[in-house]
């Protein structure tokens, strides 16, 4: 009989060792190969001793998946779904099984990485084509984005495009129409106010009236009143106003396109294409401009190329890295996109074809009318007296009416002057329509939906003007007409799939990204109804279980970060700085220093700092880093001095972005509270922080958290992020508020910085999860066995590769950085021939030339076990080996394995390749562990040259892609 304890056979610390990679005796074994006795002795040998927490956090003990499963399933059940007709920009929707299960449940496609390397992410990125050709059709416009964050954060962002390409160069005003959605015009004046422009409110035709450099128009608007709005696009266009409207995705399938009518940027939410509410998201938002605008566009662009055999490939064009390159200069702060909500929103469409899309808005247009006829037959006042989905009801008997939903578990939408929005949606039923009649009337009103059907089908609606009416076809390509069946949707997902590079694969080790284990058992909860089918806006005693999550994980982010408060609202880590940014900017104003504009980046700062910064109206000064990579503390000194008057903060990160702890971050902070000035902690490495020291107990004053990254969000093949913010007690009152949904705090009065209250809140059950299975141990041996993964990578390629940046004891923090560029030297071979090399060897490539130009920065994560880290470190020897027989001349510099990588079965069965001084099997075959496992590439090296020079950024032939 086992001599254990029924504690220990309960095993509630099961999950820690699904969760950390290497078996407590393989810890032993690295930990003896880098010489340290201990986890905590390697802590102390890596973390400066200051800096270290003096006790472990106060999480809770660790808990077993099925004990976390039974607390989370009572949380869920404190939601009241009840059905919503809210609207707003916010619709229930019917996701297809098929995609259900393929996609959104699939860690195939919601673990892979931002397509940076494309030869390896062909299936997402034909995916993101796809919604992008979505995008363009519906919209009637020219070049559209991989997706942006929400509605509301592409307003502001086509505001800003508008201001930069707008030949009205001494406007200074945007106008936004008065029945546009209230959360997009939150957002939209809290970014105008940082860009100092003015925002002027009011009916949509007097917009003429002012010196604009844009405009913003709802269709259709908040009221469901659908207007020509031709005519006023043409004055002001005649005028060089920018016209931008937000539009509802499901009406352009029966309405005549924004472009048609002459609007030069059309954005809004794809949601309502298969993706659930999710208390308001995640999201993707469509964004679509005229071609002569290109240029300015924010976030991503997928563009096609050609690879080295001349085959159709596809690739992120123009804004790869724009905020690395350009800084403060960039177009936006956007690092991300929201991939994996735009694919699911690409395959609704491919899944339906135009025909199933018309039929499912014409059915949602039929339900509208049999209402309105029904209303109006018994003597209700309608508001609009147009409408796709939306009627809105003039009565003076709101609250009763209200009551009777209530009590039917209906939400309506309350608006001022006693009026009622009713938004329909694809899930609304004829029998839905019969409950809405006795809610708004009372019972025995005798109206009967077949009835009503028969008198409109008979003699017709007037809803939809018919100047408005879509005359021209869309969606033709042939990818939206041929997988209706689920047979072949599931083949088509599935090919696409397997192009893709994904976590369930191999490792993938980007240094900043921190691609980490999602448990299965931490994404359940996203798709059950209780999470997934809330409305943002629905009464606040509907949501009691998600403010308890959200309470409870606000409680656990505050005892990591050190911090007082925490604010969920910023929906992707660029959200969160910009949002750190305006509380700081608040804070000053509020103490009367609103001259303080002035932030300090290190040179080694991520690319997002400075476009955040400036972003939020401020001037960026860069401050040194001396020869370790550390900041440099006299260049710190002398300009935070010389700045004193106008200092308003330091955005720095840490463990810094080369990788280390650096010794002086209480001094850093020191020096800039000294000066007047706050502290923004990048929280990009917090993976490296967690149980072992945090941003508040260091001195920062407000930091973001990549939960996307360090706690255990999937990255989605390029997104949903979440970014919430933690802040100290002065800073609290100044983070962002929301105009619709106000639970009684401080800040409510604040603008809002994304469209939901509280951002991509269906997705924070699985940081809630992570963080809950782990408990206080967990959390802290996560961040220690990610350092010492990250070391003994370092330690066994430091004989083979030289290792930029250590600290103390030469220790590295959670990452490590490998410079290429004396091996350039000697050989030829290019950082980027190393990176596509590791993609015959199935590995996605470390971060490259970033933060230095020509290296490699490597992040393992605590997550992989010493077996997947050795076939890694096997797989760099092995190429140190190749790169070798080019530095001797064996191989030339421009025929060689790597110069010629990634390699595909295209490759391999064409006979010139007899003509190569390297064989087949060294080619797609270069160690045992590849030939066991191997990941085929679809494309060759892919032309970035010429995918610019040649912008196509819609789908291609289908015989491109066979």
């Amino acid at each position: 009989m086992t001599k254990q304890t029924l504690t220990q056979l309960e095993q509630h610390e099961l999950f820690l060792t699904r969760h950390i990679g290497p078996s407590a005796e393989q810890q032993q074994e690295m930990l003896n190969f880098i010489g340290a006795e201990s986890l905590e002795d390697l802590t102390a040998q890596t973390v400066p001793g200051k800096i270290r927490l003096p006790q472990d956090l106060t999480i809770g003990d660790s808990c077993g998946e099925a004990e976390g499963i039974a607390y989370i399933r009572n949380i869920a059940d404190k939601n009241k779904v009840f059905k919503s007709y809210i609207g707003m920009g916010y619709y229930g929707v019917q996701v297809p099984n098929v995609i259900l299960r393929n996609v959104f449940e699939n860690p195939g496609w919601y673990t892979a990485y931002t397509p940076y390397q494309p030869e390896i992410a062909q299936g997402r990125l034909e995916a993101i084509l796809n919604f992008q050709q979505v995008s363009m059709d519906l919209t009637g416009l020219d070049l559209a984005s991989a997706s942006l964050l929400d509605e509301a954060t592409a307003a502001a962002e086509a505001m800003a495009l508008a201001k930069r390409v707008s030949k009205a160069k001494k406007a200074n005003i945007f106008f936004v129409a008065d029945d546009v959605f209230p959360q997009t015009l939150d957002v939209v004046k809290t970014r105008a106010e940082c860009f100092g422009f003015e925002v002027v409110v009011g009916p949509a035709n007097e917009a003429v009236n002012y010196e604009l450099f844009g405009a913003l128009f709802q269709y259709t608007n908040r009221h469901g009143q659908i207007t020509d709005y031709t005519e006023l696009f043409t004055q002001l266009r005649d005028n060089k106003v920018i016209v931008t409207v937000a539009a509802d995705i499901m009406s352009l399938l029966l309405l005549k396109s924004p472009g048609a009518m002459g609007a030069d940027v059309v954005f809004g939410s794809a949601q309502r294409f298969g993706v659930p509410m999710g208390y308001g998201g995640p999201h993707a938002a469509f964004f679509v401009a005229r071609d002569e605008h290109k240029r300015s566009m924010p976030g991503r662009i997928i563009g096609v190329s050609k690879d080295t055999r001349g085959n159709t490939a596809l690739r992120m064009a123009m804004q790869t890295r724009e905020q690395h390159i350009r800084r403060e200069k960039a177009n936006s702060n956007i690092c991300t996109a929201q991939i994996l909500l735009a694919n699911m929103a690409s395959f609704y469409a491919v899944f339906h074809g135009p025909q199933g899309l018309k039929t499912i808005a014409s059915r949602i247009n039929r339900l509208a009318d049999i209402l309105a006829a029904g209303l109006q037959a018994k003597g209700q006042t309608l508001v609009n007296n147009t409408w796709f989905d939306t009627i809105s009801v003039k009565s003076a008997d709101v609250v009763a009416i209200n009551a009777r939903a209530i009590a039917a578990q209906v939400n309506l939408r309350i608006d001022a002057d006693g009026i009622l929005g009713i938004s329909l949606d694809e899930t609304t039923l004829r029998q839905d329509i019969a409950v809405l009649f006795d809610v708004i009337l009372g019972t025995g009103h005798g109206l009967d939906v077949a009835a009503l059907d028969a008198d409109i089908v008979a003699n017709g609606s007037q809803s939809i003007p018919a100047a408005l009416v879509r005359q021209d076809a869309v969606l033709t390509h042939p990818t939206f007409n041929r997988y209706q069946s689920e047979t072949e949707m599931m083949r088509y997902i599935k090919r696409l799939e397997n192009k893709d590079l994904a976590l369930n694969h191999s490792m993938i080790s980007l240094g900043s990204c921190t691609m980490k284990l999602n448990a299965a058992v931490e994404m359940l909860p996203v798709s059950w109804p209780e999470f997934a089918n809330m409305h943002p806006f629905c009464p606040l005693d509907q949501a009691k279980g998600y403010t308890q999550l959200i309470n409870e994980l606000s409680e656990y982010l505050v005892k990591i970060t050190g911090y007082d408060e925490v604010c969920i609202q910023p929906n992707s880590g660029a959200q969160g700085e910009y949002a750190g940014l305006l509380a700081i900017k608040k804070y000053h104003e509020s103490r009367g220093d609103a001259h303080r504009n002035v932030c300090l980046i290190p040179q080694s700062a991520h690319g997002t700092n400075p476009a955040s910064a400036q972003l939020a109206g401020m001037k960026v000064v860069v401050t040194a880093c001396d020869k370790q990579g550390n900041v440099d503390l006299e260049d710190l000194r002398a300009k935070a001095s010389e700045l004193a008057d106008s200092l308003s903060c330091i955005m720095i990160t840490y463990p810094s972005t080369h990788g280390v702890y650096e010794e002086s971050i209480r001094e850093v902070c020191e020096i800039v509270h000294q000066y007047g000035g706050q502290v923004y902690l990048d929280g990009a490495n917090m993976n490296a922080q967690v149980g072992v020291t945090s941003p508040g107990f260091i001195g920062a004053d407000v930091s973001h958290l990549n939960l996307h990254k360090t706690f255990a969000i999937p990255h989605g093949g390029g997104g949903p992020g979440m970014g919430p913010i933690g802040v100290k007690k002065h800073l609290a009152p100044f983070v962002a508020g929301h105009v619709v949904v106000k639970p009684g705090r401080e800040s409510d009065h604040n603008g809002a910085v994304s469209a939901a209250p509280y951002g991509s809140a269906s997705i924070l059950p699985i940081s809630w999860m992570y963080i809950k299975l782990l408990g206080t141990k967990g959390i802290k041996q996560s961040t220690q066995t990610a350092l010492l993964n990250a070391n003994y990578i370092m330690k066994k390629l430091l004989p083979h590769y030289p290792v930029l940046f250590t600290g103390r004891n030469d220790r590295v923090a959670h990452e490590c950085i490998i410079d290429l560029r004396p091996l350039k030297e000697t050989s030829g071979v290019t950082e980027m021939d190393i990176a596509k090399r590791l993609n015959d060897y199935g590995f996605h490539s470390p971060t490259m030339s970033f933060p230095v130009a020509g290296t490699l920065m490597i992040e393992p994560t605590e997550s992989e076990s010493k077996v997947e880290l050795d076939r890694f470190i096997e797989a760099m020897i092995s190429i140190r080996g190749e790169i070798t027989k080019v530095e001797a001349g064996e191989w030339p510099v421009d025929n060689n394995p790597l110069h010629n990588a990634p390699h595909t079965l295209a490759d391999i069965m064409d006979t010139e390749f007899d003509s190569r001084p390297y064989s087949r099997e060294v080619a797609v075959f270069p160690t045992a562990a590849v030939k066991a496992n191997k990941f085929w590439p679809t494309v060759n090296r892919i032309d970035d040259v010429y995918g610019d020079r040649n912008l196509m950024c819609s789908c291609v032939p289908l015989s491109d892609y066979e």
